[in-house]
């Protein structure tokens, strides 16, 4: 009984981090749009987009253009993809429209006197918002869902239709302005979102695989089983050059932790011949799990 109570209680603790997480994120998000994008005249890719490219137009609120067209999507996803689409996709969407409602008339002038600074920053926001958001499980819905739903019965990469809905819906703001600079802008911030959402989501994710060759391995390999807490894996190898046979020290660490790992490399053996790189991805015990 006591095990099924503190059971509950940590799934509540949990529930609840994620909302407020996601809330923060929504937030950084809403801000790129309103102190950046929005009082510079720039339009940015998604719902938010289309929200922002009809206010240019006819001064619709972005925040009713937004609900009206998310609600669509939502509903005919529910239909489509099954009554258990998404609570925090719906959450997101409802919280998003409340902060366009509040803030989006706070800035008539950008925060910065740049338009080409104001792509950039509110692309940073927006992709760090997007990251925090996606981090906790939620989506801001839009061409996501759309790309969902697409996906459903084309055997087309959602990434390639969210892509394709973004090109479109900056070039779509060109009938509004008339200016091609605004068009290059609307596609500066897209990349800045995407680069920021990418460098954010892999950041503290980021795995080495590295290789490490010492006359000391099993002290080596000791400290990173025992104090970095990451398997290691021996292997046989043999230098060409020496003709001698000699142990190989593989190991797959987070890159935040390889600092660590050198320093002690150094102090057990300063001759040691190290390997490191990059991996796209990481599946198993203590790093992402592997999803079908």
């Amino acid at each position: 009984m006591v095990k099924e109570i503190l059971s509950d209680n940590t799934r509540l603790g949990r529930m609840i981090q994620d909302y407020a997480i996601i809330t923060f994120g929504l937030l950084l998000f809403a801000a790129g749009w309103v102190l950046f994008l929005i009082p510079a005249e720039i339009t940015g890719g998604g719902i938010s987009g289309v929200a922002a490219v009809i206010y240019f137009a006819t001064k619709i609120p972005v925040s009713i253009t937004y609900l009206i067209i998310n609600a669509f999507l939502v509903l005919v996803a529910i239909k489509i993809l099954g009554a258990n689409f998404g609570v925090k996709t719906i959450y997101s969407i409802l919280v998003l429209t409340g902060f366009f409602a509040l803030f989006q008339n706070i800035l008539k002038e950008p925060l910065v006197n740049d338009t080409f600074l104001s792509a950039i920053l509110g692309g940073m926001a927006g992709g760090v918002g997007l990251g925090v958001v996606f981090s906790r499980g939620g989506s801001t819905g839009g061409t996501d869902i759309f790309a969902m739903i697409i996906n459903k019965y084309r055997n087309i990469s959602p990434g390639r239709i969210i892509l394709l809905c973004d090109v479109i819906i900056i070039a779509s703001s060109y009938m509004v302005f008339r200016s091609p600079e605004k068009l290059v802008y609307g596609y500066v911030s897209m990349w800045v979102v995407s680069y920021s959402l990418d460098s954010f989501l892999s950041g503290a994710n980021r795995s080495a695989q590295m290789f490490i060759i010492s006359k000391e391995y099993e002290q080596i390999a000791e400290y990173i089983n025992n104090e970095a807490i990451r398997g290691v894996t021996i292997l046989n190898g043999t230098g060409w050059y020496t003709k001698k046979d000699t142990k190989v020290i593989m190991s797959v660490v987070r890159k935040k932790e390889t600092s660590a790992i050198f320093r002690k490399i150094k102090q057990i053996d300063p001759d040691a011949f190290i390997s490191m790189g990059s991996v796209m991805g990481v599946y198993g015990q203590g790093f992402d799990k592997l999803k079908l």
